[in-house]
């Protein structure tokens, strides 16, 4: 735990009260919405479980999370999901002792699997879950509360079900359901009109208020023993709580492995659910207060938070939205509030046991479905109003079926299967392919000659260049093979740039590898280029390529660091299939390079006499960037690549120069410094004219000269047209 900073005590102090008003309430509520149904007699135990659990989370949270300002305490994802699993219990006979015991280890497990979350920082992940899925189970859990309060409204007999109790009029208690109409009716309106109150705080204030003036007109009410109508004595010290907590804990000997089984999809769910509520309220303290919290380290807070809750008997919790706007509103400036927070409700407990006991159980089933009604999304019903959001509201609507009519725990297993299923919607949405162009309209950085370009021009499209992005997977295989198809019978080179694929699993891979196929029949080509060195799993995407058997030492594809290695090795191919002729061993004269084309040889010996043959080895610098230097080069043989230095390790590849083209012309034009470094890829044969010896000749030979100048500003425009060209065809 770091050390606590107090920046503003007392605002931490009134909003910790605040908070507690409002969280204590509700979580007596919570309690005894769980434990009656295990009868009666633990109506008051519930309510202490949900006290003891405002405590547990509002002091233990905080200290070991780090979110300021979040209160931490019972909630209502929490009831929904312990009270379904007490109703399941109990219906498969299972014996009071036994479920109080499985309860509090519900609540325990739910708290080792948040902490688990947090040491294996799954914060992020668990804040990732779709918002139908979320949307769906939260309106589940807030039905699930409303029909579980119902009878408690209408106060009819232990056992009975909804339908019959809704059915049976005779059976209500119109005490009660007064009771719960008036709370409900003060908790929705006051609240409006009086702000700075808690709205439960006055509905169970005003439900407490009917209770005792209906207690006037018949005095049964106004007695603790055997009245069904309020919550009933908590005992306090070595009384029928402690008793009873103590039972639990030894009845822990006779746990057996299949009842552990039973609590772990349950736990699960709950874990999950509690993490959600808590970082999407860790969200909005980050928007209302420009903070950041830490989403794995609060997770281990709660975690924590809830193990204690439940070594004390207390029913677990999370990061709760009401009492933390409370909290916020009323000055709470750090982690200290929510341990206010907790110790209020601690002396709120020992001090007004009395008052408690005499608590409404309708007024208190009347906040739980205020609660359960603001839970419901009905926002959601908007999807229905456009095709594109109709199978979101179909996830939501699935979801909240399966939980009223199956169980929180299969509604938990649905919306996992439809959140899937989400994930593949949206990425069969998505286009496989960023782009699509042929290599007549897309060119490498190699500089070629002008009739090279002509070539390339009119077979260039031959080659077929597909950028790939997203996740390739079964769910986009068909659509990256629709994509590829018209290319596999027309093409003889296809390249596949890879850098922005982020998944690629088997069905994709042997899609793959029938591309390689179908164009090895017909002698073509399939060439990788760029593929990720770690995909965002992590996974080595060549090195899986290889263990699935698509790039191999015998396999005819070809894989190259970049896309521009790919597109020289495609173009070197196309033009040494046009037959152009040319030996690129021998190192070319002056009279054969494009520039000086028809010129005469007196004057190109002339020419000759000023420049300088230099030989640089694979590797070597001919000059570096800032370097001072006028000279223009011609390359007899071998190539050239620019690259643009980015940092002491790493540089940008400009261009590659080869066989008959020049470079080092904008230094030769104004005389600045280098703006790039030239390597020689290989063992490279150059002619070097400099500024000053070509002024020289120039003033002998004006003419030449002046075309020397011409023919440097028509290769120049001559890749700027292609430049221009190219980019149309990326910008379409």
């Amino acid at each position: 735990m770091k050390f606590l900073r107090l920046e503003n005590p007392a605002g931490d102090l009134w909003g910790g009260l605040a908070a507690m008003l409002v969280a204590v309430p509700s979580a007596i509520a919570y309690g005894v919405a769980i434990y009656s149904i295990l009868g009666g007699a633990h109506v008051a135990v519930g309510a202490m479980a949900g006290i003891l659990g405002a405590t547990a989370m509002g002091i233990v949270a905080p200290s070991f999370g780090g979110t300021s300002r979040l209160i931490s305490a019972p909630c209502a994802p929490a009831a929904a999901v312990m009270t379904a699993f007490a109703i399941e219990a109990m219906r498969n006979g299972t014996p009071v002792e036994s479920t109080l015991l499985l309860l509090t280890l519900l609540g325990l497990l739910a708290g080792l699997l948040q902490v688990l979350f947090g040491v294996l920082r799954l914060g992020r992940l668990i804040k990732y879950m779709p918002y139908p899925v979320v949307s769906g189970y939260l309106s589940g859990v807030g039905m699930i509360v409303i029909l579980s309060q119902l009878p408690k409204l209408l106060g009819t007999p232990k056992g009975m079900s909804l339908w019959t109790g809704l059915s049976s009029p005779e059976q209500w208690r119109w005490q009660g359901i007064l009771v719960g109409i008036v709370t409900i009716l003060v908790m929705v309106g006051a609240s409006r009109i009086i702000k700075s109150v808690p709205g439960a705080i006055l509905g169970l204030l005003a439900g407490m208020a009917s209770y005792f003036g209906l207690g006037l007109l018949d005095s049964s009410l106004l007695r603790l023993e055997g009245n069904g109508l309020v919550v009933g004595t908590l005992d306090v010290g070595s009384g029928s709580f402690f008793d009873t907590l103590g039972s639990r804990w030894s009845a822990i000997a006779d746990f057996r492995l299949d009842q552990f089984l039973v609590l772990a999809m349950p736990a699960l769910t709950l874990a999950v659910l509690l993490s959600i509520d808590t970082l999407k309220t860790c969200v909005v303290i980050d928007a209302l207060t420009r903070s950041r919290h830490d989403s794995n380290r609060e997770l281990i807070g709660q975690g924590l938070g809830n193990l204690a809750s439940g070594v004390i008997g207390g029913i677990p919790g999370a990061g709760t939205m009401g009492a933390t706007l409370v909290n916020i509103s009323s000055g709470a400036s750090s982690r200290f509030s929510g341990m206010a927070e907790g110790v209020f409700a601690l002396l709120a407990f020992l001090l007004l046991a009395g008052f408690l006991a005499w608590l409404p159980v309708a007024g208190l089933a009347g906040i739980l479905i205020v609660i359960g009604v603001r839970m419901i999304d009905r926002n959601s019903l908007n999807y229905l109003k456009s095709r594109s959001t109709i199978l979101d509201f179909a996830v939501i609507a699935a979801v909240i079926g399966t939980a009223l009519t199956v169980s929180l725990i299969a509604a938990s297993a649905v919306g996992i299967v439809l959140a899937i299923l989400l994930f593949i919607r949206e990425q069969i949405r998505g286009s496989v392919v960023r782009r699509k162009v042929l290599g007549n309209q897309m060119f490498s950085k190699r500089v070629r000659t002008h009739e090279e370009m002509e070539i390339l021009t009119a077979h260039g499209d031959r080659a077929a260049i597909i950028e790939l992005q997203g996740s390739l997977f079964f769910g986009t295989a068909d659509q990256l093979y629709q994509s590829m198809a018209p290319e596999l019978k027309t093409r003889d080179f296809l390249i596949l740039d890879m850098r922005r694929i982020q998944t690629v699993d088997v069905t994709a891979a042997h899609l793959l590898e029938q591309v390689k196929d179908m164009l090895a029949e017909r002698q073509g080509h399939l060439i990788f280029s760029q593929i990720p060195p770690n995909l965002p799993s992590g996974r080595d995407l060549q090195k899986y390529f290889d263990q699935v058997g698509l790039i191999r030492a015998d396999s005819p594809v070809h894989v190259f660091p970049a896309l521009d290695d790919a597109l020289e090795w495609v173009e070197d191919r196309i033009i040494h299939d046009a037959k152009l002729q040319r030996d690129d061993e021998v190192p070319l004269e002056l009279h054969e390079i494009e520039l000086f084309a028809g010129r005469k040889e007196e004057t190109l010996a002339a020419l000759e006499s000023h420049m300088e043959k230099r030989s640089v080895a694979a590797g070597g610098k001919i000059f570096s960037r800032g370097d001072a230097g006028d000279e223009l080069f011609l390359i007899r043989s071998g190539a050239v690549r620019i690259m643009l230095p980015l940092s002491d390790r790493t540089a940008h590849h400009l261009g590659t120069f080869g066989r008959g083209a020049f470079f080092g012309e904008m230094a030769f034009l104004d005389g600045a410094a280098r703006s790039a470094n030239a390597l020689a890829f290989v063992d490279t044969e150059l002619y070097v004219l400099s500024r000053h010896d070509f002024d020289k000749f120039a003033e002998e030979h004006k003419k030449l000269g002046l075309r020397l100048m011409e023919g440097i500003a028509s290769v120049l425009a001559s890749r700027l047209r292609y430049t221009t060209a190219e980019l149309r065809v990326l910008e379409s």
